[in-house]
């Protein structure tokens, strides 16, 4: 049976306050900008004076494209431009993982598979093992090392797996999951990958 790194798997967590952030920056970096309003300029119509300028007793005005009228622009609007991309640091991104991975563990949210169990591309082998790990119906983040072809197909089917490679795990991912699933490979490669120090 693997041993759980006790780096990566017992810290202890202060506070929650870089998990908070990376969960937030995977949010943030995931949104797109796609809503975009119409600025006064761009409003069709407008281009005839509604009124005359004096004696209507009326205010004056110059054009219905004005922001203030129904149908007119939009004044501070989208523009389809804007930048929600929150940057955490790769030291601090893997550190919230770990993190968010000791709290999984203290939880006994983690599993790690002794490496009998065989997917051979059918959906069943993927459900007779999380029958057999009591995860029927639960969120279940599965950290492999590669996507092979037998481990999509045998869990491409099932809406409550998300299959993951280690080097992809993020706070989001993890925090969401009911239970965390590791074969051997894919522990060694979170290992590796969340002990190794960025290059300055």
């Amino acid at each position: 049976m693997a041993t759980l790194d006790k780096e990566i798997f017992a810290l202890e967590v202060g506070n929650h306050e870089l998990v908070k952030l990376a969960y937030d920056a995977y949010l943030a970096n995931s949104r797109s900008s796609h809503a975009k309003t119409l600025k006064r300029g761009e409003v069709s119509g407008g281009g005839k004076k509604p009124w005359k300028q004096k004696g209507t007793g009326r205010a004056r005005f110059g054009s219905t494209r004005n922001p203030i009228w129904r149908h007119g622009g939009i004044a501070g609007g989208r523009t389809g431009e804007e930048n929600f991309k929150k940057k955490l640091s790769r030291e601090s991104k893997k550190l919230a993982v770990r993190q968010a991975l000791s709290l999984k563990n203290a939880d006994k949210a983690i599993v790690v598979l002794d490496g009998k169990e065989k997917l051979t591309g059918k959906t069943k082998d993927a459900v007779k093992i999380l029958k057999d790990l009591k995860l029927e119906g639960k969120n279940v983040l599965a950290v492999c090392a590669e996507k092979t072809p037998e481990l999509l197909r045998s869990t491409n089917n099932l809406s409550n797996v998300k299959l993951v490679r280690a080097t992809y795990l993020n706070v989001f991912d993890i925090m969401n999951a009911d239970a965390i699933v590791f074969g051997e490979a894919g522990l060694k490669a979170a290992s590796e990958w969340l002990l190794k120090k960025e290059a300055k």
